[in-house]
């Protein structure tokens, strides 16, 4: 077993090699696993990058995210010339419809609503807009609209598991609950976590994704 030391120095690591983050600014505390980010960066970008890093690393269970956004002079837009941009760069986006997403921006803070038709529409809302300027969270209240879903979607999805290169789709159950997908079993990293719940999303039809899937102890020998 990994101790919260070893986790904490591989972060450490791991935010010094991401090249567009200053790991100086980023606190990092572990207890039994759970890992603790905080400080501050000066985009919405680099905060929600320091937390993809962390999850990347074997023996994290879970992350608590606390980095704040404390945007520079430099950076700061109105709520107004925020709206805009983000208006103009989801009509620029081809995976989105901008007419189905509603925009509210107060403060920094992008609120998106609406109902989509698939999941990666969904997020790609989020991808189009998270590297701006000005923004310090996003709140995404975008839901799936139910579609049909067919008989063999359970099957479906475990098959697309086990094309998938970083998951190891035998430790992993798939139930389906009307329009719901329900992951159980055990992966190696909250990385492998992520990774199957975007695979059981690109099943048709479905609305959400419960994700009860458990991160292994890996035991190290010595």
């Amino acid at each position: 077993m990994r101790t919260d030391a070893e986790i904490q120095k591989d972060i450490l690591n791991q935010l010094k090699w991401e090249a567009f983050l200053n790991a100086a600014e980023i606190g990092v505390a572990v207890k039994d696993g759970v890992v603790t980010l905080s400080g501050q960066v000066d985009s919405y970008y680099k905060k929600i990058g320091a937390e993809l890093a962390v999850r990347k690393i074997a023996g994290v269970k879970a992350v608590a995210e606390e980095i704040q956004v404390g945007v520079s002079p430099v950076y700061l837009r109105s709520d107004a010339e925020i709206a805009k941009a983000v208006t103009d760069a989801l009509k620029w986006h081809t995976a989105v419809e901008e007419d189905k997403i509603k925009i509210l921006v107060e403060k920094g803070v992008v609120t998106l609503s609406g109902e989509v038709d698939w999941n990666y529409q969904r997020q790609a809302v989020v991808d189009a807009i998270r590297n701006m300027a000005g923004i310090t969270r996003v709140n995404n209240y975008v839901t799936v609209k139910p579609g049909v879903t067919s008989a063999d979607i359970q099957q479906k999805i475990s098959d697309a598991l086990e094309r998938h290169a970083t998951i190891d789709s035998e430790k992993i159950r798939v139930e389906l609950v009307g329009h719901k997908v329900i992951l159980r079993g055990t992966v190696r990293s909250l990385a492998e976590k992520d990774d199957a719940e975007l695979a059981a999303w690109s099943a048709p039809g479905i609305t959400s994704v419960e994700n009860r899937l458990t991160i292994a102890v890996r035991e190290y020998s010595f």
